[in-house]
C-alpha cells in the first residue's frame, strides 16, 4: 500500500475521496518493521555497532515543509465518538519527592533510516499493553513519504543519552496507526503503536573454537593475529586457517631525495669518517664523533670500525670513539604471516519493554482543557534561527490544552488539541501525560506532539499539536495490544530463529 505520510503542502486530495464514508473502511491500518529475529538483531546491531557511531550520527526528523503553520480554531470541543475511557500505567521504580518536573524512566528516542539514507530520530514513550511490548510516537516517525511503507532499522531506546542505551534497544516488529494517516495522510490520525521484540546489549566478544564458530548462529567475525613463519608453516600443516601477506625484499640505496627514502646511519672507521663530505648525501658525515664510556672488557674485547682510547684516563674509565656516515636507503619489505582467531559477539537479552521500564497508562475521549505535562527531545532550530534545544536531554511543558480543537489546513488537519509550548522538532512523538503523578513518574497518554506552530508569527515556535485520542485511537492501541513479539537472541547471547 503507498502512503503518503510527510506532509507536501501542494498535494490536495480529490473531492470523491474525501467524500468516502468512515464506515467503508477499518480504523486502523498495520505493517511490518523487522518482525523476524534476524532483521531484528540487524536493526539493533547497525545503531550499536562502534561504540553507537551510528546513534551518534543522527539527527531529529524534520518535516517535509519549510512553512511554519499557524494553528486556527475550529471552535470545536474536540472530537469524542465514545464514552471515556483509560488503561492504567506501570512503573518498575520507587515512589520519589521532588519540586522539580521528574522525568518518566520510560520516555526515549526512536532512531531510523529514511529512504534517501538520513540517520533520523523521534521522541517517544513505552506505554502499557498486555505484552508489555508497545511504544507509543508520532505516525510519521514510522511511516515513509510515499516511497515505502516503513522507515528503515527502526528501534526504541529508552532513556537514551549521548550514544548509550542504559536499558537495551528495542527493534520494531509490527506498527500499528490510523487508516486515515496510512491512506490519505490525514494528521488528525498522526500517532502510532509500534510492538517491539525484547530489548537486547551487546555483551562483548568471545573466542572459541573452529567449531563452536561455525555453529554460532549470531554475530561472528575473525579476528588475525601475526605469527612466525615457523608457526605458518605449522598452521598449514594442520590445515589452520591461515595466511600470509607481503613478499620478502632487501633495502636498496637511494638517493636523499628519493620519495621513499629514508636515513641511516652507518658505523665506519676514523680515516674514512674524516674523508667524507659534510652535508646531505650518501657517505656523507653524519653528525659528530660519539664516545662511548665502557668497561676494561668491553675495551679489551672491541673489534669494531671504532677507534679505541689508550687505556684508562686520570679516572679510570676506558672510552671507546664511534664515527658515523650517512646511509640513504629505500627500505625493504618482508612477507607477514597470520593466523585466524575465532570470535563471536555475545549479546543479552534484556527482557520485555513494560517489564525493564515500565509503560505510562493510555487515555481516550477525555475532555479537552486539561493539565497536560508534554516530554519530548527538542533540538530543532526556530524559524529565527536560534537553537535553545540539543536534543541530548529531554525538555518537557506544563499546561492546559486548549479548550477548542484547533485546524491545520496544510496537514489536513480538523480536530487537533493544542498546546503553549516552546519545544521544537525533535519533540516529535514525545507522550502528552494527564494526571501525571511526579513521584512515580507515570500519567496517561493522551496525545503525542504531531505538529509545531508559531501563532504570533514572530519567527518562534510557541504551541504544539497532538492529534486528539477517540475511539478511533482506542481501535488502533487495542489492535497493536495483541501483537506478541519475543526474544531475538538466546541465554547464551545466540541469535534465535
Amino acid at each position: 500500500m503507498k502512503r503518503l505520510l510527510i506532509p507536501l503542502a501542494a498535494a490536495g486530495l480529490s473531492a470523491a475521496v474525501i467524500a468516502a464514508p468512515a464506515s467503508a473502511a477499518p480504523h486502523w491500518a498495520k505493517d511490518e518493521l523487522a518482525p523476524k529475529p534476524a532483521d531484528a538483531y540487524g536493526a539493533a546491531y547497525f545503531w550499536l555497532d562502534a561504540n553507537g557511531a551510528a546513534l551518534r550520527k543522527a539527527t531529529q526528523f524534520n518535516l517535509d515543509t519549510k512553512v511554519v503553520p499557524k494553528l486556527v480554531s475550529s471552535g470545536g470541543k474536540g472530537d469524542y465518538d465514545g464514552k471515556p475511557g483509560m488503561t492504567a500505567p506501570t512503573t518498575t521504580g520507587k515512589a520519589t519527592t521532588s519540586k522539580n518536573v521528574n522525568l518518566p524512566k520510560n520516555i526515549g528516542k526512536v532512531f531510523f533510516l529514511t529512504k534517501d539514507g538520513k540517520y533520523n530520530w523521534c521522541s517517544a514513550t513505552s506505554i502499557q499493553s498486555r505484552h508489555r511490548n508497545l511504544v507509543v510516537t508520532a505516525g510519521h516517525c514510522v511511516f515513509e513519504n510515499g516511497k515505502t511503507d516503513v522507515y528503515d532499522k527502526w528501534v526504541f531506546i529508552p532513556g537514551y543519552y549521548q550514544g548509550r542505551a542504559p536499558w537495551g534497544v528495542y527493534a520494531g516488529a509490527y506498527a500499528f496507526t490510523a487508516y486515515d494517516l496510512d491512506t490519505y495522510d490525514d494528521y488528525d490520525g498522526d500517532y502510532a503503536f509500534v510492538a517491539v521484540h525484547n530489548g537486547f546489549s551487546l555483551g562483548g566478544e568471545k573466542e572459541v573454537s573452529h567449531k563452536e564458530f561455525k555453529a554460532w548462529a549470531g554475530d561472528k567475525w575473525l579476528k588475525p593475529r601475526e605469527i612466525t613463519a615457523e608457526e605458518f608453516a605449522k598452521c598449514q600443516l594442520n590445515l589452520g586457517e591461515c595466511w600470509s601477506e607481503g613478499k620478502d625484499e632487501d633495502a636498496q640505496l637511494a638517493g636523499p631525495d628519493h620519495p621513499d627514502a629514508v636515513l641511516e646511519k652507518e658505523e665506519v672507521s676514523k680515516d674514512k669518517y674524516d674523508a667524507a663530505k659534510t652535508g646531505k648525501g650518501q657517505g656523507f658525515k653524519f653528525g659528530e664523533p660519539v664516545v662511548e664510556q665502557v668497561t676494561k672488557t668491553q675495551w679489551d674485547a672491541y673489534t669494531g670500525p671504532g677507534a679505541k682510547g689508550d687505556g684508562p684516563d686520570k679516572l679510570g674509565n676506558y672510552t671507546i670513539t664511534h664515527y658515523y656516515t650517512q646511509k640513504w636507503v629505500k627500505p625493504g619489505t618482508s612477507r607477514k604471516y597470520f593466523e585466524a582467531h575465532y570470535i563471536i559477539g555475545i549479546a543479552k537479552d534484556r527482557g520485555r519493554l513494560g517489564d525493564v521500564v515500565g509503560g505510562q497508562g493510555f487515555a481516550w475521549n477525555q475532555p479537552l482543557g486539561q493539565q497536560v505535562t508534554a516530554f519530548g527531545y527538542p533540538s530543532a532550530a526556530h524559524p529565527d534561527g536560534d537553537r535553545p534545544f540539543t536534543g541530548v536531554t529531554p525538555k518537557w511543558c506544563v499546561g492546559k490544552t486548549s479548550t477548542k480543537s484547533v485546524q491545520v489546513n496544510m496537514f489536513k488537519v480538523e480536530t487537533h488539541q493544542m498546546l503553549k509550548c516552546s519545544m521544537t522538532g525533535g519533540a516529535d512523538g514525545g507522550p502528552w501525560l494527564i494526571k501525571y503523578d511526579n513521584s512515580k513518574r507515570t500519567g496517561y497518554v493522551n496525545g503525542v506532539t504531531s505538529l509545531y506552530a508559531d501563532n504570533d508569527e514572530n519567527d518562534r515556535i510557541d504551541h504544539i499539536s497532538s492529534a486528539i485520542f477517540d475511539g478511533e485511537t482506542a481501535d488502533v492501541y487495542n489492535k497493536a495490544n495483541y501483537a506478541a513479539t519475543k526474544s531475538i537472541v538466546g541465554p547464551n547471547g545466540e541469535l534465535l530463529p
